[in-house]
């Protein structure tokens, strides 16, 4: 029996390989959590221009966003285990999600890793009009201002660390919803919501234009974009909990073989510096490219740290 166990496996693989050898031979489906111009949906055309010219197929991409990026994560789960069907996830639908929601629609242990592709540089940044030029002068006016001041995120973790301020520190701020990045800072702007937890892409020419003030890097990730502005840590904050990072995953099952091939050509396209320069750091980010196994040991750490992280601020899964 054990024999025919083994001979099963070694068919297995060897049929996985064989695949591998020819993949892909048609297009391969990428969902996104965003809509279209968003961060992932701009970042997977421009690599698949590349991946197409390195293996001959087209990525053809298709937006699914909403529900914090569980739409898109519940299709990937059930999608076929083939290759031909990948997705670009931040790390709250792999990291955080479980923890904040009663229920999701997917399991996360059913999306495979394929590489973590960067991290997304997360910034505090208010409208210059507030006068304020630190996070504890932010606290301090928020206190000043009962029920008067508001922010913005897109990220759940990101929420839960605006309230720990509030917890920790007495700050007095309501989170307020929107749509999209460009919507996000047309509020901060106008002052309708003056403090935003945002990425620096959508905020950068802002800051270089005196119009928004750069406070903290949420994520602890210095960025050579803004040398001055500091990390929470730096500043004796303990920070958000985890890296905002979006990576490539496939549905499990899907032949490790395929996972691999896929892993090594994209990690040669972003190993490029001009790529890295015009796709990565110009947008704020920064490169996070790892092998399938690393991707995994990272998932299951942070993972861990994100339930102790939201069990200690007290909030009730939605």
């Amino acid at each position: 029996m054990r024999f025919l166990f083994s001979f099963v496996a070694v068919l297995g693989l060897l049929a996985g390989q064989a695949q591998a050898q020819t993949y892909p031979s048609r297009p391969i489906h990428v969902l996104t959590t965003s809509s279209a111009g968003g961060i992932s949906d701009i970042f997977m055309r421009a690599l698949g221009e590349e991946m197409q010219k390195r293996t001959g197929q087209p990525l053809i991409i298709e937006n699914r966003p909403g529900a914090f990026g569980n739409i898109a994560a519940r299709a990937c789960t059930e999608a076929e285990p083939d290759g031909y069907t990948i997705c670009i996830l931040m790390a709250d639908a792999l990291i955080y999600n479980q923890f904040l929601f009663k229920k999701l629609p997917y399991d996360p242990d059913k999306l495979q890793p394929i590489i973590n592709l960067f991290h997304l540089i997360q910034i505090l940044v208010v409208n210059s009009d507030l006068k304020v030029n630190t996070v504890d002068e932010l606290i301090a006016a928020s206190k000043a201002n009962p029920g008067k001041f508001n922010y913005l995120t897109a990220s759940l973790p990101l929420a839960v660390f605006m309230d720990s301020l509030v917890k920790d520190k007495g700050a007095d701020w309501v989170r307020v919803p929107f749509k999209g990045g460009g919507e996000a800072t047309t509020s901060i702007l106008s002052g309708t919501t003056p403090i935003g937890l945002i990425g620096l892409g959508n905020v950068k020419s802002q800051i270089d234009a005196g119009k928004m003030t750069a406070l903290a890097l949420t994520n602890n990730i210095r960025t050579p974009q803004l040398p001055k502005t500091p990390t929470f840590a730096d500043i004796g904050y303990k920070g958000a909990p985890s890296q905002t990072w979006y990576g490539l995953f496939a549905p499990t099952g899907t032949p490790k073989a395929i996972i691999d091939k896929l892993n090594a050509e994209i990690m040669l396209v972003m190993k490029d510096p001009a790529f890295q320069e015009k796709f990565i750091t110009s947008r704020g980010q920064v490169t996070a490219i790892n092998t399938p196994e690393e991707f995994a040991k990272q998932i299951v750490e942070e993972r861990a740290g994100a339930k102790e992280v939201v069990k200690q601020s007290g909030v009730e899964p939605q």
